[in-house]
């Protein structure tokens, strides 16, 4: 299917549910670029190599999503300055959306199909979408882009990094999330919930010295 090596075909073949695609995603290893080298791997790429980061997992899932008969959809939270965007791959059910999600920390993985449209699923994340100091730092996010229209340039299969995918997210259109005074007038988080978001799933492995 998709053209996709039969070897890598039959993976995705095995994904009955969108929980299903979570499952594998959350079994990849957290791809920390221990090298230095940073990444934009394709599907295919993710599972040659068994981890992933966030736009990693969401191009693999919305790839699996794809072979379940919905569109690959994918969309981009942006934070602040001082924090990192995130990607998340969504897909729709009876008129509502959920979420497949890479991440090392507990809290910004997998929604359930019960949000009635894409701003409502980002709030979701919000209160926990922050940096480790308590602040909370999700600003934008972007609407569903269909990874199909990329499919010309090999987006399921590429042995190269998919930096103009990562790109053209970056460009596209994103709405804001807070008024200037609701910014202004955000709670940080208490002691408690810094320490829960602070707990990861993967330990970055140590330079060698």
């Amino acid at each position: 299917m998709f053209n996709i090596p039969e070897k890598y075909d039959l993976i995705f073949k095995k994904f009955k549910s969108p929980a299903d695609i979570q499952e594998y995603v959350n079994n990849l290893l957290v791809n920390f670029e221990e090298d230095g080298k940073e990444t934009c791997l394709s599907p295919i790429k993710v599972i040659q190599t068994g981890k992933a980061h966030c736009i990693e997992g969401a191009f693999f899932a919305a790839l699996a999503l794809r072979y379940l008969g919905f569109k690959p959809l994918v969309v981009d939270m942006r934070g602040t300055a001082d924090d990192c965007d995130h990607v998340i791959a969504v897909f729709e059910v009876d008129g509502k959306w959920g979420a497949i999600s890479k991440t090392n920390h507990a809290v910004l993985r997998y929604r359930e199909p019960i949000y009635r449209d894409i701003r409502e699923l980002i709030l979701s994340y919000f209160h926990e979408y922050s940096d480790s100091k308590g602040n909370k730092t999700l600003r934008e996010y972007s609407m569903p882009v269909d990874l199909s229209v990329f499919d010309d340039a090999d987006w399921m299969t590429s042995e190269e990094d998919l930096w103009h995918i990562h790109d053209y997210l970056d460009r596209v259109k994103h709405f804001k999330i807070l008024t200037d005074k609701q910014e202004k007038n955000l709670r940080k988080q208490d002691k408690l919930e810094i320490e829960l978001d602070d707990f990861t799933e993967y330990k970055k492995p140590e330079k060698n010295k």
